[in-house]
């Protein structure tokens, strides 16, 4: 199980997303990963901000990082700092234009490389990104890490897993709405629509990226589903409700830390042809 921007998105029980306070909450109920977005600011710093746009309106790459502070939004260093070490970490790294023409040192895969150099030897982290180019740019400044791309809602599995595997990451993130509804049989029609592809069933997406050597994240799972996905073989959950997903696997008996063992994010190395493994 990993928290969405901490303790879940925008405010769930109280804590607002992508602050400290959130990601401790996470921690203090017994998730082993917390997932944060991280971008630049006009001073080169890295702030936790999912929007592109400060409360104010303003875009975060045009404030300083002393401004966005003052309106509430978190430093990357001080949720580092604050974080127990043996939390994992995934930074959903977001980008701006200016990075397609700034110099290089100031671009924000540079300041993530040298924000995790020192953090990767003394925590388990995970950078993913929408942006492959930032991914496999940042590959060789952190070779401790693992490295995931992210999918977009109603993005095909079969063009996101097999694009995963020939850029040599290690992650594939896919959105529950990237896969055939829990609800629907793998017999029936595909209903999509439109121009939409037909999507696969959670399990065969998931067998698909693992025989690729893929560890597979889905990603907003409701607690009404988060058992599905499990059974599917999903590396790891990144989940909104964390009480309620906790009380979902509760009811089925899991333990409330559940990871699959098979190549999980939790230890990125592991490669057990065990189907699957509650911790």
């Amino acid at each position: 199980m990993v928290g969405h921007r901490g303790f879940g998105r925008d405010t769930s029980s109280g804590y607002r997303e992508n602050t400290v306070e959130s990601c401790l909450a996470a921690a203090d109920a017994g998730l082993p990963w917390i997932e944060i977005d991280a971008q630049r600011t006009a001073d080169d710093q890295l702030v936790l901000r999912h929007d592109w746009t400060a409360p104010d309106g303003s875009y975060i790459v045009d404030r300083t990082a002393t401004e966005l502070t003052g309106q509430g939004i978190a430093l990357l260093a001080d949720v580092l700092d604050a974080v127990p070490p043996e939390i994992g970490i995934d930074i959903d790294v977001k980008t701006v234009l200016a990075d397609a023409t700034d110099p290089k040192a100031r671009r924000t895969g540079a300041l993530v490389a040298a924000a995790l150099s020192a953090e990767s030897r003394r925590r388990r982290l995970l950078v993913t990104s929408f942006n492959p180019g930032l991914l496999v740019g940042l590959r060789p400044d952190l070779p401790g890490v693992a490295f995931g791309l992210l999918t977009w809602l109603y993005f095909p599995p079969q063009l996101g897993i097999p694009a995963v595997a020939d850029l040599g990451l290690d992650v594939i993130g896919l959105h529950t709405a990237s896969l055939r509804p829990v609800e629907q049989a793998a017999s029936a029609p595909d209903t999509t629509g439109g121009d939409r592809h037909p999507f696969p069933a959670a399990a065969e997406a998931v067998a698909a990226a693992h025989e690729a050597g893929l560890d597979v994240i889905v990603w907003c799972p409701q607690p009404a589903t988060v058992v599905h996905y499990a059974a599917a073989g999903a590396d790891a959950l990144v989940v909104d409700d964390v009480p309620g997903t906790l009380a979902a696997f509760a009811e089925q008996g899991h333990m409330s830390s559940w990871t699959v063992q098979r190549g999980c994010p939790r230890e990125p190395s592991c490669r057990s042809s065990e189907a699957d493994c509650i911790q």
